[in-house]
């Protein structure tokens, strides 16, 4: 089922973890459009909250998240405190019911233990939360330890994503992360013992010096752990954008075709060992919630990639984080400094974003079906969005290429990625993205 053609793999697109994309959002969106999307919101409506912490004790070289290395202490209870301010100004205008709190960053964990039990005591007391809340954090393996993992049961986590990218030590040094198997390993043993019984794990291909052998063997000792869940990025290398990602010698980078071959090669390995495949790069064990929602048809894309979260609207909190509404994505100001000024005046940072048309989100829905079911009919959603089918007519033609291809199916108003084509859902995606421009330096690779 796996095809490689050359020029498809090779062109540049979004990830869609939005619609429109973060490359569209501008200044012209913020704080007064933050604040009548929050109060728009209905009571009782289900939201879930996303948690920016934008520090980290390393900085990985290959990493596009907005993290900083942490330093002092101090800047880390700057940070937190005017973090409280952002959630007593939000909760104060939300009336919506929080269903789902995701902590990412940088990592979670660089904050102090008793000051993540703090943080989310404030989340229960200030927002009306679920009695079944889950609470899911992004975690760094090199910096947790049992007393880290015990501290996170008491803050009531019952979800952790481990960063393991690769267990093959010559591209962990290559990528300024050396984590060996062992410590990652013990990492999953102490939240299992703790109590935490959902453990996923990242990892990547496309990285400096990757062969098929060391993903080959990263694959392997990360079955070996049996995460519930298992994420497989391709990496994204953009030097020009991304500072950091300069320290990675690009001349050691797989080419278009080696990495279409690791993609492949991650893809057989992990649904042989009873994985089912999630959109395009994420797998999950059988009974798992996300397995058992793209089952269902409740599949969601969101800023935290595939998830089964029900919440009508995310609410972002923290430098950088990104809120989504069904009329408005808009984004904090990213600048921690900065964020915490806005913070402390008025409590609301919102800086840039854009206003959803009603054409952004029917297309928006098109593009999330398409990469969570793998099939959409038109015609069905643009009722469903009270809207005519006539704009839609030439995206259907743009589908010509891969239809040729075999890699998609139209039949009337409905079209469907076909199994040679998941690899390349993202390109049948980006036909019906009215904003997209191909640019090979704005965007990650196809595959």
């Amino acid at each position: 089922m796996h095809r490689y053609i050359p020029d498809l793999a090779s062109r540049s697109v979004p990830r869609y973890t939005s619609y429109p994309t973060a490359a569209e959002f501008h200044d012209r969106v913020g704080v007064a459009d933050q604040a009548a999307a929050l109060a728009a919101v209905a009571l009782g409506t289900p939201v879930s909250l996303y948690v920016h912490i934008p520090y980290c004790h390393e900085i990985c070289w290959y990493c596009g998240c907005n993290t900083g290395a942490i330093g002092r202490p101090e800047r880390m209870a700057a940070y937190l405190a005017a973090l409280a301010q952002e959630i007593d100004a939000v909760a104060a205008r939300l009336r919506g019911r929080v269903v789902a709190v995701h902590f990412g960053g940088g990592s979670p964990n660089a904050v102090p233990a008793e000051d993540f039990i703090a943080l989310t005591d404030l989340l229960r007391e200030r927002f009306d939360c679920a009695e079944r809340l889950e609470i899911a954090a992004e975690l760094d393996p090199r910096t947790l330890d049992r007393a880290y993992c015990d501290a996170l049961v008491a803050a009531g986590v019952t979800r952790v994503s481990l960063g393991a990218q690769t267990f093959a030590r010559h591209i962990q040094e290559k990528i300024n992360r050396v984590q060996p198997y062992a410590m990652v390993s013990r990492a999953v043993a102490d939240l299992r013992a703790a109590g935490i019984a959902a453990v996923n794990l990242d990892l990547m291909y496309g990285l400096p010096g990757q062969t098929a052998d060391d993903l080959t063997e990263t694959l392997e000792l990360a079955l070996d752990l049996a995460p519930d869940r298992i994420a497989m990025f391709g990496y994204a290398h953009m030097p020009r954008l991304l500072p950091r990602q300069r320290m990675i010698d690009d001349a050691l980078l797989p080419d278009a075709a080696a990495r279409f071959q690791q993609s492949a090669l991650a893809h057989d390995v992990l649904t042989a060992a009873d994985y089912a495949a999630i959109g395009f790069d994420h797998f999950a064990r059988a009974g798992d919630s996300l397995a058992v929602a793209a089952t269902e048809g409740r599949l969601r894309r969101n800023f935290q990639g595939f998830t089964d979260e029900p919440g009508e609207a995310i609410i972002g909190l923290g430098a950088s984080s990104i809120s989504q509404y069904p009329g408005l994505l808009v984004q904090n100001e990213k600048h921690v400094g900065r964020y915490r000024l806005r913070a402390a005046n008025g409590g609301l940072a919102g800086a840039r974003g854009i206003v959803r048309s009603a054409d952004d989100r029917l297309r928006g829905d098109i593009i999330e079906r398409l990469l969570c079911d793998g099939s959409v009919d038109l015609s069905d959603l643009a009722r469903t969005h009270g809207a005519c089918l006539g704009p839609l007519h030439g995206a259907l033609g743009g589908l010509r290429d891969l239809a040729a291809h075999d890699l998609v199916r139209v039949q009337g108003w409905r079209v469907t990625v076909r199994d040679e084509g998941r690899a390349y859902a993202r390109l049948v995606a980006a036909v019906f993205d009215v904003y997209r421009q191909p640019d090979a330096q704005r965007f990650s690779r196809a595959v």
